[in-house]
Parts: structure tokens; C-alpha cells; sequence
């Protein structure tokens, strides 16, 4: 047996404390970027507007109460005259959920284009986006980047180029535009016609922002942006699908949300 003296067992530990080294601090470029998402989230991540102030809100969920289309009944066809009717809902149209982290705008024009009788795939759609930093161009960043940012870090595309690639590469007749009114949703909606809406998160309220692009054009944006599917409405609220959900919302508090973003829409261009 080998009996070991105190000096020399504490020699070994000293050696041993010697040899430990802590872990890296260094700061890589990840930490960098993940810094700089977070300040943007938090210059971002505001309370919603008027009617929809109740402290910061989660984007994910707004003043909107959620229905189960197939409980309610199906009221009588309306027919379109120059006189909108009161209340009109489109029945037989279904969704999904986004399979993108920042793909919802693909995601909704699969559902959209389903109750049209055109077959889309997400992925598909997605890839044969434009890219830029300007959304009103292109899709602006990853789509699997984390959401509530503004260009030009990950964001989303807005209504023109979705329309665009609808026409282009799908042959469906579309128009992507901004500054509709509310009457021109119901318009569509009466005809049996669902519209894809840019709102903030699940139709809360937001702040727009003016982001200069790399070639010096200026351009709405705001955090959270997000799509939904219009889908009917009454003489109080509005519906949509958010995700394969169904919500009704007052039309002031609809307004407030559509509003960040100017009013866009994607609609059937008859």
C-alpha cells in the first residue's frame, strides 16, 4: 500500500485548482444578435391604443371573443344588392395552423386558397417569396426567426408581394392594396369572398414605425405583424380566423389593429 504524505496531497490540489478554467465568456456573435432582438422587443412590445388599453398586452391574444363555426346555425343565403346586407358569414371555409415560425402569411394564403378551389403549399409559397428588407417588396428575413421584430431583422412580407406571386405563379386574380375601408371588407365578405388582413398579433392594438430600406424607401412596419382570415360579419363585429380559430371583434377594436399597417388587404380581384 502507497501512503501519501499531507505536502504531497495538497501539492495535487493546488495543481488541479491550477488546471481549472472557467467556463468562455467571450461574447460570440449569437449573444450579439440574440441582444438586439431583445432591445427590439422591448422598444416594441408597447400598450395597445384606444379602446384596447389595458396595460402591455401578449400579442396573442386580443378583444376578440373566439366561436365554434359549426355550433352556430347557417342563416339564410344573403343576396347582394346595392345595399349591403346586415350580416353575412362564410360558412365552409376551414384552417390551419402556421407551420413557420414568421409563416403566417403563407399559411393563411393556403387556407384562402383552398375555399377558391386552388391547391398551395406552404412551403412552396413561401420559398417562391421575394426577399428584401423592404416587406412591401419581399419577405423581410428568416421565417423561422423569433416574432415581434421590425425590418431588418426577421419580419414577414406585406400584401403586395403575396398578391403578386398569387397572380404570377398560382393564376389567381388578386389584388394586395392598402388603405381599404371597412365597407370594402364587407363588400367582399357579402359576395362570399374571404379577405387575408394585416393586423398585429390576435387584433391587438400596436405602434407603427417608419423603416428607411437599403435603398433609401420608406416603409410602415410594425412589431407583431400578423395576417388573419376575414371570414363575416354583423351589424357589431367582425369575424376572422387566426390560426384554424374563429374570433368575432367589435369593429373599433378591429379598426384599431388594421389600422397599424394602413388598411392592407388581400382580396379576390373579380
Amino acid at each position: 500500500m502507497i501512503h501519501l504524505k499531507k505536502p504531497f496531497l495538497l501539492s495535487v490540489f493546488i495543481i488541479l485548482i491550477g488546471c481549472y478554467q472557467a467556463p468562455n465568456s467571450a461574447v460570440t456573435a449569437a449573444d450579439v444578435v440574440g441582444t438586439m432582438a431583445a432591445h427590439t422587443l422591448e422598444a416594441y412590445t408597447v400598450p395597445t391604443l384606444g379602446p384596447m388599453q389595458t396595460g402591455t398586452p401578449d400579442p396573442a391574444e386580443g378583444p376578440s371573443t373566439v366561436v365554434t363555426q359549426a355550433e352556430l346555425e347557417q342563416g339564410e343565403n344573403d343576396i347582394l344588392t346595392d345595399v349591403l346586407p346586415a350580416s353575412h358569414y362564410i360558412w365552409d371555409i376551414w384552417g390551419h395552423r402556421q407551420y413557420f415560425g414568421l409563416g403566417c402569411e403563407a399559411s393563411a394564403v393556403v387556407d384562402w386558397a383552398e375555399y377558391l378551389g386552388v391547391t398551395v403549399s406552404e412551403f412552396t409559397f413561401q420559398m417562391r417569396l421575394p426577399i428584401s428588407d423592404n416587406p412591401d417588396i419581399g419577405f423581410v428575413g428568416s421565417v423561422d426567426g423569433p416574432w415581434g421584430q421590425v425590418p431588418p431583422y426577421a419580419y414577414g412580407v406585406h400584401a403586395a408581394p403575396v398578391a403578386k406571386v398569387l397572380r404570377e405563379q398560382y393564376g389567381v386574380n388578386v389584388a394586395g392594396e392598402k388603405g381599404l375601408r371597412i365597407e370594402d371588407l364587407q363588400r367582399e365578405l357579402a359576395t362570399g369572398q374571404p379577405v387575408i388582413a394585416w393586423v398585429i398579433g390576435n387584433c391587438v392594438g400596436g405602434i407603427p414605425y417608419e423603416y428607411i430600406d437599403h435603398e433609401g424607401t420608406p416603409v410602415i412596419v410594425a412589431a407583431y405583424e400578423h395576417v388573419v382570415i376575414l371570414t363575416g360579419y354583423d351589424e357589431d363585429t367582425i369575424r376572422y380566423m387566426n390560426n384554424g380559430k374563429f374570433y368575432d371583434i367589435p369593429y373599433e377594436n378591429f379598426a384599431n389593429t388594421w389600422g397599424v399597417l394602413g388598411n392592407m388587404a388581400v382580396f379576390l380581384d373579380d
